[in-house]
């Protein structure tokens, strides 16, 4: 049984977000969790935020008879979000674009025993 969770539009740009990605797949959850405490990135926050939420869908799905050690991060997918155009004004009237970039993160946790499945 796997459990998904999505964070939509958040405030980071997927480059970044990937990175940080790139550290707890593949992880026990506790143990990302733990990972993802001590990052030094600003996008730790809202990966950590999402892979909690996916544990407790793991545990609501279940029956609250799920272990939290026993959860692994399967999959963690970043996609880009939407981008707001903002304008800085420069010499001469012209004008550059700032673009704010977002993405979007999908994680999904499972069990050991099901992963080889």
């Amino acid at each position: 049984m796997e459990a998904v969770a999505r964070a939509r539009h958040v405030g980071y740009p997927a480059r970044k977000v990937r990175q940080v990605a790139d550290l707890v797949r593949g992880k026990n959850v506790e143990e990302a969790l733990e990972i993802l405490k001590y990052t030094q990135r600003a996008a730790a926050v809202p990966m950590s935020k999402t892979i909690r939420s996916a544990m407790h869908n793991m545990v609501n799905q279940k029956g609250g008879t799920v272990d939290t050690e026993d959860m692994i991060v399967k999959a963690v997918q970043v996609d880009e979000g939407r981008t707001l155009y903002r304008i800085r004004p420069r010499a001469q009237g012209r004008a550059y674009r700032i673009r704010k970039r977002s993405s979007h993160i999908m994680v999904v946790v499972t069990l050991p025993d099901e992963e080889t499945q």
